[in-house]
């Protein structure tokens, strides 16, 4: 009896005493306070995306003046990411985190109410500013705040927020556009931003080793303000952002104006790697890359984010253009993939262990992948049910994802290094976003045209089947009373718009062949991964 109680008592899970002396709350309590204000941001990144013809008609401005909104928010979120963790411990974890999300509520309610575009684009550069901050800090808070055997449940929530507010933004956004007004799509940020702040301020608390570390750092005059550092990485990020959300609209290389801002990101961003690199106290530690999970962590997060946030603007973009669904429609396809994620993330936490991280995320991207492959074979005849047959399969592949490259990046990094960490895996996955975007935007443009190109050269009014068509299609118009000469040039209206839709099928094929590609490169990084115990602190030793 005895035996069996002290047995039971030894294999009783102890919190480390750091977790001890900072949780007062619920973990769970903590890690839905902290998920709620990072599923606010990464939602307002696509909601407005449908609002935008809204928004240039009731401040009367043209569609691409408008399109700053977008851009200026992204830009700012770009700048703001590399250097979260440098602020965090300048200002405080929790009090940075509790500025970022006052500043975002109050941004959205200004965002509301602007007057003009100037104002609103100045307001979402702001609100930019609030929202970068926020996913970094969320997952340095739960790596610090769930003890390891628990932490794959904390990032299973945390995957579904990054899954599912880019699925939903869009349906979202359209619905309150439809039925409201486009300053509803900023003022729904207001109660949820409240709620956050008062459940932080009472439920977040700053570790102790790291409030220590943080004092010792300001004693020792190591928080000094590295301008030089600070400043190339704002002109590099920012400028890379612009090149990166305008390029396709302005063609390129097409555009001095891309093409300088290109050249100033280039510089910026190899100066301030080469200084970020040598300095003793960046603001960016890129040395973490030397440790080989952690780095192998951060091009997962890019290829990730690249394969999803470029199937999630790819997939709405050819059902309204092609298939004619409303923007409430086309998001509704994406919800099934959001969806399976949420069903299988408790599965996945008691899998992980079993499997291994390694085999996990081979067999997950690989998933992913052919999932890619499944939508290039799709057709302008496919029905709403095999395109969300299609989102569940791809949302099946990426369920499996997210908590085991989660554990990978912290498997052997310094518990010291976590607000560092999360700040290069979130700036990957941010970067991973818009290259994806960027891609599928530019080669669902270019192949568009080849294609169309290919088609016209086969489409001439001598072929046999162009001509019993238009023969057909014009006697049909005839009954139905229109003249002959208009029944015939109606007829090849038809043939070029059925030849433009299929270009663009054919063209959106390819992009998600090419998607598929990218995302198998998960499958041999997989090889390279350092084996580590999951559910213990491998790096607390190093």
């Amino acid at each position: 009896m005895a035996a069996s109680v002290s047995s039971a008592v030894a294999i009783k899970p102890t919190p480390a005493p750091a977790q001890a002396a900072h949780v007062r709350h619920n973990l769970w309590a903590i890690a839905l306070t902290v998920t709620m204000a990072t599923f606010m941001e990464l939602l307002d990144t696509s909601i407005a995306n449908v609002s935008l013809p809204h928004i240039a008609g009731g401040l009367g401005t043209s569609y691409d003046e408008a399109t700053w909104v977008l851009t200026s928010y992204l830009v700012a979120n770009a700048v703001i990411l590399p250097m979260s963790a440098w602020l965090s411990r300048v200002f405080g974890r929790k009090r940075y985190y509790m500025m970022n999300v006052a500043l975002f509520t109050t941004t959205s309610l200004l965002c509301g109410l602007a007057p003009s575009l100037g104002m609103l684009i100045f307001f979402r550069v702001l609100q930019g500013v609030g929202g970068g901050g926020l996913a970094p800090v969320e997952q340095a808070i739960l790596v610090d705040t769930f003890p390891k055997e628990k932490l794959g449940s904390a990032f299973a929530l945390y995957s579904m927020a990054i899954v599912t507010a880019p699925a939903v933004g869009p349906p979202l956004g359209g619905w309150i556009t439809d039925n409201f007004s486009w300053r509803w799509v900023f003022f729904i940020n207001v109660p949820i931003g409240l709620l956050s702040l008062l459940l932080s301020s009472r439920l977040v608390h700053d570790p102790p080793e790291f409030t220590e570390e943080r004092r010792q750092a300001w004693r020792g005059g190591q928080l000094r303000i590295d301008h030089i550092g600070i400043g190339l990485i704002a002109i590099g990020f920012a400028c890379l952002e612009v090149v990166l959300d305008r390029g396709e609209r302005d063609d390129w290389l097409g555009s001095r104006f891309i093409t300088t801002f290109l050249v100033v990101a280039v510089v910026a961003i190899a100066l301030a790697i080469w200084r970020e690199w040598h300095h003793h106290d960046p603001v960016v530690e890129l040395t973490l890359l030397r440790e080989r999970n952690f780095g192998l962590a951060c091009i997962y997060y890019f290829v990730f984010a690249f394969g999803l946030f470029g199937s999630t603007v790819l997939i709405p973009e050819i059902l309204q253009t092609l298939f004619g669904y409303t923007a409430t429609d086309a998001g509704l396809v994406l919800g099934p993939g959001a969806a399976v994620i949420t069903i299988l993330a408790p599965f996945v936490v008691r899998i992980v262990p079993r499997i291994g991280a390694k085999r996990l995320l081979g067999a997950s991207f690989t998933i992913a992948a052919l999932s890619m492959f499944y939508y290039s074979g799709l057709t302008t005849q496919t029905d709403y049910f095999h395109f969300a047959l299609a989102r569940c399969f791809q949302g099946f592949g990426y369920a499996f994802m997210f908590v085991p490259v989660t554990q990978l990046a912290y498997s052997y990094l310094p518990k010291n290094k976590n607000n560092k960490g999360s700040s290069l895996t979130n700036l990957c996955r941010n970067w991973g976003a818009s290259f994806g975007i960027a891609f599928v935007t530019t080669m669902l443009e270019r192949r568009t045209q080849y294609h169309q190109s290919v088609l016209v050269s086969h489409l001439t009014s001598a072929d046999g089947t162009v001509q019993q068509f238009v023969n057909s299609t014009s006697r049909y118009l005839v009954t139905r009373g229109t003249s002959g000469p208009d029944a015939i040039h109606q007829s090849y209206g038809l043939v070029s718009s059925l030849m433009t839709q299929q270009a663009t099928m054919l063209a959106a094929m390819d992009c998600f062949h090419l998607l598929g590609l990218v995302v198998m490169l998960g499958l041999p990084l997989a090889f390279l991964i350092r084996r580590f115990q999951i559910g213990i602190a491998a790096g607390a030793d190093h």
